[in-house]
This record gives C-alpha cells, structure tokens and sequence, in this order.
C-alpha cells in the first residue's frame, strides 16, 4: 500500500479537477525531478507557479519564480518538492491560503503533517510523483490539456 492510502480514483479525481499548482522547490536546472515535472505539468495545461525563495524573479519553461507561496496564491495544489522536514510549514500555509490538494513527491513524507491537513479537509497524496501516475494510469492523453 502508498504511503498516503490514496485510490487510483482520488488521483485521477484531483488531476481532474485541479488547475492551478504551486511547485515548491523548482528548480532551474533541466536534470532536477522537479524541472521535468514542472514542465510536464505545463505541457498538460496546468496553471504552474514555480516557488523558490533563492531563485524569485527568474523564470523556468517562461513562468516568473516567486519566493514564497503566498505569492504563488491563488491555488489549488501545492506540489512538494523539498525535504520532509520543510513540509509541516508549507501545509500550514497551504491551508491557511485555502489550497485544495497537497502533494508531496518521491520520498517526501510526513504524516504528522498530511494528518493537519486531512483535519482541515485537503486531499494528500505522498510519496508520489504525477509522471509516474500519468505512466501508471494513463490521466492525460498527450495532444491534450485535462482542462
């Protein structure tokens, strides 16, 4: 079993319904997890803000990097990119800025953390990451966006 007990329905539910993202912990080198995700993302009609405080007012794959997720509001989604230890503080923001999803990536897990965020009903997902999803469950055709 995952490691948030997820359906394969919840996932296809939240891509479904999800458009705008907040990616923290993007990256603007090309062999980082989190560049070819965004990227992916994009490609399938997402609405993604990078977030990273060291790179704010740079741009990756042409979106404007904004150093905190506060700035990256309004959103649905706040995709995780960083270690476990930084994750109870990204969803206190998440819910406090009314996101809707949370989802941390490959080995990104906090239970403590996911459990805040379930009391304050955000779907979690975790150690998961929407390439191998999409690979898995076939969520998005590849000439066209979900939305």
């Amino acid at each position: 079993m995952s490691a948030d007990g997820q359906s394969d329905d919840a996932i296809r539910t939240v891509f479904a319904t999800t458009k705008r993202i907040a990616l923290v912990g993007a990256s603007a080198k090309p062999w980082r997890a989190s560049h070819e995700v965004m990227r992916f993302l994009l490609d399938r009609g997402f609405d993604v803000t990078p977030v990273n405080p060291h790179l704010a007012g740079q741009t990756i794959h042409g979106r404007t990097v904004v150093g905190s997720l506060a700035e990256a509001a309004p959103l649905e989604m706040v995709d995780v990119f960083r270690n476990a230890s930084h994750v109870g503080a990204l969803v206190d923001a998440a819910i406090a800025l009314g996101a809707k999803t949370i989802w941390m990536q490959l080995g990104v897990i906090d239970h403590a953390a996911a459990a805040r965020a379930t009391a304050a009903h955000l779907d979690v997902f975790m150690d998961r990451c929407p390439v191998i999803e999409d690979g898995r469950l076939a969520l998005f055709t590849r000439d066209q966006a979900p939305h």
